[in-house]
């Protein structure tokens, strides 16, 4: 049997770091009933951060503490609307006949694609219907298909295990099963596990059954790097050659990290280290639009170095404790705007292809032009949309 889930914890007294999320889970169990009684419209919990941190067993402890069945579904096996309705939606409308209550639990809800035949959804429709709490746990819950269950849900987000709490965990299993490593390795096991407890369990487990572990080195896993936790490297650690690296792992385009560091700089900088936090980050929008414009791209070095290392330099102090970072706003207003001037663009796309001339020029010429797309046989001619019509009878 593996380590894993044979030494899974039985109590909350065993969930290492996790104070915080566990307040936040009770909280949402205690106070979904009391909206109930409100008529205030329902939403999940999602438990969301990288693997292997405990997201699934702390709601699975919690239920067993509170007295609450859990029905678990893994959100891999329910991608269409069909499904969710024959097993989702039973659950959350019948009583559970050994306990108080119930919890729904829908595990590894990135499993769960937006166009997979209507299961997302429906789940977001089967939240609002729910008469038991639901809990959804997620590894990436910024990923652009869960956007509407964001807005339906209360995100809370887990938070990797410190490495002494994970080797805690590893003697205290070795004790269980009478066995002994030396500390040494012990030490390099939760260091390389990177906050990832299950992976740390599995490479004690292999350890365990090697003559000599202690002569074996462990692997430094590839595991992914989410922005949290670059961030969370970049704003509290001291600046190191690591840091240069740090955003090679974030699957994320560089546009969008430099709007995470900039919409969560004040969250951690003061004053002084405020202004040359945001001067550093200027500087990278300079060498940005330079790469661009001019194609140096050997100005990508600098851009990289300010943006990580010289970020990272600004500090004096480290902020002490957890720190939350939020999704930048500004993608949102960048969206919004987008929104605002698509219709125009594939309007004077249109316009460009007819009468053989640049798109940029249409989109300069627009107020002149709309005049002449007043027509009715012109709008014929380049086969407008409705949405594209209405946008040109909007007043100005």
């Amino acid at each position: 049997m593996q380590w894993t889930e044979k030494h899974r914890p039985k109590s909350l007294h065993e969930i290492k770091d996790q104070d915080e999320a566990i307040l936040k889970i009770k909280n949402f169990i205690g106070t979904f009933y009391l909206g109930k009684l409100t008529k205030t419209p329902r939403k999940a919990l999602v438990l969301h951060g990288p693997p292997g941190i405990g997201k699934t067993t702390l709601a699975h402890v919690i239920a067993k503490e509170e007295n609450l069945e859990i029905f678990e579904l893994n959100a891999s096996d329910l991608r269409n609307k069909l499904k969710l309705k024959e097993i989702l939606r039973p659950a959350i409308e019948q009583k559970s006949l050994i306990r108080k209550g119930k919890i729904i639990l829908v595990d590894e809800v990135d499993g769960i694609s937006a166009v997979d035949r209507g299961g997302l959804m429906e789940l977001l429709s089967l939240i609002t219907l729910t008469n038991y709490p639901i809990i959804i746990t997620a590894n990436n819950i910024w990923a652009p298909k869960l956007s509407g269950l964001r807005k339906k849900s209360e995100l809370v987000r887990l938070k990797e295990i410190n490495y002494n709490s994970i080797k805690d965990v590893m003697i205290n299993v070795l004790r269980k099963e009478n066995n002994f490593i030396n500390n040494n390795f012990l030490t390099k096991i939760a260091i390389n596990a990177k906050g990832d407890l299950r992976s740390a369990i599995n490479d004690l487990q292999t350890a365990s059954i090697t003559k000599d572990p202690s002569s074996n080195l462990v692997d430094e896993r590839n595991k992914e790097t989410d922005i949290f936790n670059a961030l969370k490297l970049v704003f509290k650690g001291k600046p190191t050659n690591e840091t240069l690296s740090i955003y090679d792992s974030v699957k994320m385009p560089i546009d969008e990290i430099i709007l995470w560091v900039e919409e969560n700089i004040p969250a951690e900088y003061q004053r002084r280290e405020l202004k040359r936090a945001y001067d550093l980050l200027s500087k990278v929008d300079i060498f940005r639009k330079r790469i661009y414009r001019q194609q140096y791209w050997r100005f990508l070095v600098y851009e990289n170095i300010l943006l990580s290392y010289g970020v990272s330099s600004s500090k004096k102090d480290v902020k002490p404790g957890f720190t939350s970072y939020k999704k930048p706003t500004r993608i949102l207003k960048i969206w919004m705007n987008n929104q605002k001037t698509f219709k125009k663009k594939s309007i004077a796309k249109k316009y460009a292809r007819k009468v053989h001339v640049g798109e940029k020029r249409i989109m300069s010429e627009f107020p002149i032009i709309r005049n002449i797309l007043k027509n009715p046989e012109v709008r014929r001619e380049l086969r407008l949309s409705d949405e594209e019509i209405n946008y040109l009878d909007k007043p100005i």
